[in-house]
């Protein structure tokens, strides 16, 4: 196998993977958006939310979209490599280019837009707590999320256990969730006495001890986006060398 046989192969098998995790991608889109009882379906019924909350909200969109995205390219790629199609080539290339620059703006705008989406959380939290103290204990959907994500994560509230103060599952039982406790049963003294982590403070944690993952993650992406680039590129001038 030549040197151009083998970027062929590699070609079908790289762009072979990108087509099938942008019908994954599309696929959880297309859930998001038809589950009502999904996270973002119970976010779609909270009243009164902050007006930011609605960008939020198309993340099914978005899904969606990347989706789409993914399977045009891996079948331009995969097809371009194969019948040895210049036109194919050239747009997998013009796609990939456009989403690294995406990438790299939307790197941009985070670092610029980071004081706005601090303030984000904080009315998406206010407001998730307005919620528990609202529906906590008398809505089913809201107080399955709630007790789903508190055992997945191992949290209490979106902040901590006060959040269940007053609620309506805390006037009637005078008792906190049980994930808010270690041992007992969850009063508010052995709810003090565990000061379990609230759930956003978990999640930053999260994020924050997998940063170095996830930088490194997003350097191989953009990595294989511009050895993608490169070796359409050459299979189109060698394509093009071939014919002339």
């Amino acid at each position: 196998m030549g040197c151009f046989g083998f970027l062929k192969v590699m070609m079908f098998l790289f762009n072979g993977i990108i087509f099938l995790a942008g019908g994954a991608i599309l696929g959880v889109g297309v859930w998001v958006k038809v589950d009502s009882g999904s996270l973002l379906g119970v976010l779609e019924e909270i009243e009164d939310a902050p007006a930011e909350l609605d960008q939020l909200l198309n993340v099914g969109y978005l899904l969606i979209a990347v989706g789409g995205v993914l399977l045009l390219m891996g079948f331009l790629g995969c097809c371009g490599a194969m019948k040895e199609s210049r036109c194919m080539l050239l747009m997998f290339f013009v796609i990939v280019l456009l989403v690294f620059i995406a990438e790299v703006a939307g790197a941009i705008v985070v670092l610029v837009f980071q004081p706005l989406a601090e303030d984000l959380i904080k009315k998406v939290g206010d407001k998730a707590v307005e919620v528990i103290k609202r529906d906590y204990g008398t809505n089913s959907d809201i107080t399955g999320l709630w007790n789903a994500t508190m055992d997945g994560l191992d949290c209490c509230g979106f902040y901590d256990y006060t959040d269940f103060t007053h609620s309506p599952f805390n006037n009637i039982t005078t008792a906190y969730p049980t994930e808010c406790c270690k041992l007992g049963p969850c009063t508010l003294q052995n709810a003090m006495r565990t000061n379990a982590t609230g759930c956003f403070p978990k999640l930053v944690e999260l994020i924050e001890d997998n940063s170095v993952i996830l930088g490194a993650v997003a350097l191989g992406i953009a990595a294989l986006e511009i050895a993608a680039m490169a070796v359409s590129m050459s299979m189109y001038r060698h394509i093009g060398s071939k014919r002339g």
